[in-house]
């Protein structure tokens, strides 16, 4: 990502100048959900927070930090558009939008746009945060296959997975113990039957390895595959666990890119637990 933007002193930095930078180069699409969701163009950068859900706790570390503009991968109320008049009264809803106006926060949605970075920054996050680069095979819009050395298993895959991104647990289906040569990498919610399968005949991958997905696709295409003699897996993530480290990667960036203001990644804890 080239910043052909000047880097202002922190008291002239503006919002719009950050979101021209995320977007230089970048055609969205008319149905693009990326937008700043509360505050204003020109409103004057104290501090950036990066997340990938701007979650009530991460809205309250913005705030400790005196950071006035988080950049969110995902929306922060609760669909994917950032409707809100379906929510009109509700008072979490109304908890959370209070937080943001009274503290002069403005929240940009970027989504559409780091998809849309080559390669992708969600995907290559990912990547760099397992330190898989060296085994980069191909990339397309949608995934990254990636060749692991010979004798790797399933389970050695999901014990790095867990290792590498600090989470508890994965879910896998299929047999833990198979060799796995390729693997195709999805991010989010990229794990449905439509893109998943096609991979695992044209790409020949015995492994997938995705965020999210319909449970009665990929899963189930992955449990008749083993039932009739054939080594395929899949380990599935979790949406936030696939794609933060994305997030993490576009802090680092913007920290190098707007050197004069404080830049920082605020993760959140998994959303669900194992008990």
């Amino acid at each position: 990502m080239t910043d052909q933007i000047s880097t202002k002193k922190s008291k002239e930095l503006q919002v719009q100048n950050v979101i021209l930078h995320l977007t230089q180069g970048i055609t969205l699409p008319e149905n693009t959900v990326d937008q700043l969701i509360t505050g204003t163009p020109s409103q004057v950068i104290t501090g950036i927070v990066v997340t990938f859900m701007p979650t009530h706790y991460v809205i309250e570390k913005a705030i400790q930090q005196g950071a006035n503009l988080i950049i969110a991968h995902e929306s922060p109320f609760y669909n994917h558009h950032s409707a809100t008049d379906w929510l009109a009264d509700d008072p979490v809803y109304m908890h959370k939008r209070n937080m943001l106006d009274q503290a002069g926060i403005a929240l940009f949605r970027c989504h559409d746009i780091i998809h849309r970075y080559n390669p992708d920054g969600i995907t290559d996050g990912l990547i760099q945060e397992l330190g898989w680069n060296t085994y980069l095979s191909q990339r397309t819009a949608d995934t990254d296959i990636v060749v692991f050395p010979k004798g790797t298993t399933v389970h050695t895959v999901a014990q790095q997975l867990k290792e590498r991104l600090g989470i508890n647990y994965v879910r896998i289906a299929g047999n833990p113990e198979i060799a796995c040569t390729r693997a195709a990498v999805l991010v989010g919610f990229r794990g449905n039957g439509h893109v998943t399968i096609p991979l695992m005949q044209n790409e020949q991958v015995d492994l997938i390895i995705a965020g999210e997905g319909f449970e009665w696709e990929t899963p189930e295409y992955i449990r008749d595959a083993v039932q009739q003699g054939t080594s395929k897996a899949l380990i599935m993530v979790g949406h936030a666990e696939s794609e933060a480290p994305g997030m993490k990667l576009l802090a680092d960036r913007l920290a190098i890119a707007f050197p004069a203001v404080e830049v920082s990644f605020v993760k959140e804890r998994p959303v669900f637990e194992v008990i």
